[in-house]
């Protein structure tokens, strides 16, 4: 009886999952002929670019140096505008000193797949960083580490949109008047 109760849970269960319209998330679907990525910045030693040098291996991609780049027309081309990190105030202590920002990671992006022209991108990471300047060394060691998250889920967004990038990017025009 209780094999046939654990049998019914689990079908409703899958039930109200399918129902809902909940399906699992597949790797990003890039063109067959396309698995290598050139990253380049307008800053050397951009930290974004490191960070997305760390993720694009678990994407299962290859980077491939800009020196090496024109070996292959069949690379995908990042170039990583300047990026930005912004404070709001969202709340004060009594005595009038800041307890709470809002970050905000500004990430700019240009990609170019083979064959099509460059699409420009921008998206934010969000986050709440309480301040307390009774422990400022540990509040700059925490800021520090919510930065490098902040990139590092910047990166994965990054990677996850490139598949959506390469169907938006219209064909290079091979007409020429």
């Amino acid at each position: 009886m209780k094999k046939h109760l654990q049998f019914a849970a689990v079908v409703m269960s899958m039930v109200l999952v399918t129902g809902c319209g909940f399906h699992l998330r597949s790797s990003p679907s890039l063109p067959d002929d396309v698995n290598t990525v050139v990253i380049e910045s307008a800053r050397a030693h951009a930290p974004l670019a490191r960070a997305l040098n760390k993720r694009l291996n678990v994407y299962g991609l290859n980077r491939v140096d800009v020196s090496d780049s024109a070996s292959s027309s069949q690379n995908i081309n990042i170039y990583l505008l300047p990026e930005k990190l912004e404070r709001q105030l969202l709340s004060v202590y009594p005595s009038g000193q800041v307890a709470e920002y809002e970050l905000i990671y500004v990430v700019r992006y240009r990609v170019q797949f083979p064959g099509k022209e460059a699409v420009l991108a921008q998206f934010e990471v969000v986050r709440d960083y309480q301040d307390d300047p009774d422990q400022v060394l540990a509040k700059s060691r925490e800021l520090d580490l919510m930065l490098s998250e902040m990139r590092d889920e910047a990166a994965d967004i990054m990677i996850r949109r490139l598949s959506s990038q390469a169907t938006a990017a219209p064909a290079l025009s091979t007409n020429q008047p």
